[in-house]
């Protein structure tokens, strides 16, 4: 269970090289200008890791969740914004995962093997947290239905090739009339509109989307009516452990540049190191940071199992996140006013930890979740 295979090892090296070749020399360029290059998205193609979920039968590696795990860890300990880029093509691969047929899975990993990204597109301005408020609309009209509405804070939304979109094809029924649909991007009324001007993950691109009596084919439904809801939250349960694996990484990260900075800092003749208010601090950080790593090892080891996992999930992003967050913060606070200049990498990774308790459902719905999952537990 703690030790990864000596294929895993493999990927992890062939993963850390990548990084140290592509987004080490970048990462600083990319926070200034919020733009991946698409050159990234391409060696990570020609690496083979366009789409971790994808299927075998449709070409793709088809990656178990420890594995993806690993890599989404690797990817936040070298750039957040990076991660969450890269990450969008196995969320908004979950739902075809789950209710795709053959032919819609066709249809959805083509485009990303090939190189494109994909998106996930759940969030309106009204709909965050609350699901049912979704006012996207599908209507029916014979062979066809017609889209129409608004999303928001659409990860990879401005640069995607093809789109999960849920939208509600029963008002009355609320979260029940939820459907999901593939919708391809160039389609005659689909547009782009606010491009986000993030304060971290500046390397993920965030948009709003228009839809506008977009028609799509009927075939495009993921399963049937109204399965949109549970497609949905499956899927998050999947995506909140990839976002744990990435505070993991982000963690580590800040606690390799704490340690690096006071054992080179002089105060008073002597380095900071020895200071055991530094040192009582920073071990308290590494335990969080390890408690945490083996919470996502245990929910990868539950899905990958077929085990129930989605309690389990919601701890996890909520342990986890919110451990990123105060590690960074107790990294910065120790590094002083250093930490909190541009020179300092660890004010870029404070700015984008603080999304993690936000994204893929915030900690607040994380523990509406949890306390959920237990008070409708029977005793044994």
């Amino acid at each position: 269970m703690f030790d990864y295979t000596p294929k895993q090892l493999e990927l992890q090296k062939k993963v850390r090289t990548f990084l140290k070749e592509y987004i080490d020399p970048i990462a600083r360029e990319v926070d200034a200008n919020g733009e991946l290059p698409l050159s990234v998205l391409e060696a990570w193609k020609e690496a083979g890791l366009a789409c971790l979920v994808a299927p075998k039968e449709v070409g793709g590696p088809e990656l178990d969740t420890i594995t993806c795990t690993m890599i989404l860890e690797e990817l936040g300990y070298a750039d957040l914004g990076t991660a969450t880029a890269l990450g969008a093509n196995s969320l908004c691969s979950y739902p075809v995962l789950i209710a795709g047929t053959p032919a819609q899975k066709k249809k959805h990993f083509g485009p990303l093997l090939e190189g494109n990204y994909g998106a996930f597109a759940l969030t309106e301005p009204n709909a965050g947290s609350d699901t049912g408020a979704i006012a996207t609309t599908a209507r029916r009209e014979g062979e066809e239905y017609v889209l129409n509405g608004t999303k928001c804070f659409i990860t990879q939304g401005g640069v995607a090739a093809t789109y999960v979109l849920f939208a509600s094809t029963d008002k009355i029924k609320g979260t029940k009339g939820l459907s999901a649909f593939i919708v391809e991007r160039e389609l005659p009324g689909l547009s782009t509109g606010k491009v986000e001007n993030k304060m971290g993950i500046r390397a993920s691109n965030t948009v709003e989307l228009i839809l506008e009596n977009v028609r799509i084919p009927a075939s495009c439904l993921l399963g049937n009516e109204g399965d949109g809801m549970k497609l949905a939250m499956m899927s998050l349960d999947s995506g909140r452990l990839m976002v744990a694996a990435q505070a993991v990484g982000v963690a580590q990260r800040a606690l390799d540049e704490c340690v690096s900075y006071v054992k080179e800092r002089m105060d008073n003749g002597e380095p900071m190191a020895s200071q055991q208010a530094v040192a009582f601090k920073i071990a308290d950080m590494a335990t969080s940071l390890e408690a945490s790593r083996l919470l996502v090892r245990r929910g990868a080891v539950l899905k990958d199992a077929h085990q129930p996992y989605s309690q389990h999930s919601a701890m996890t992003k909520l342990f986890c996140t919110d451990m990123a967050i105060q590690v960074a913060k107790d990294a910065m606070d120790i590094m002083g006013n250093y930490g909190y200049t541009k020179d300092a990498y660890i004010e870029k990774i404070w700015r984008d930890a603080r999304i993690l308790s936000i994204y893929e459902g915030t900690n607040q719905v994380q523990k509406v979740v949890i306390s959920g999952a237990l008070l409708k537990k029977t005793k044994h």
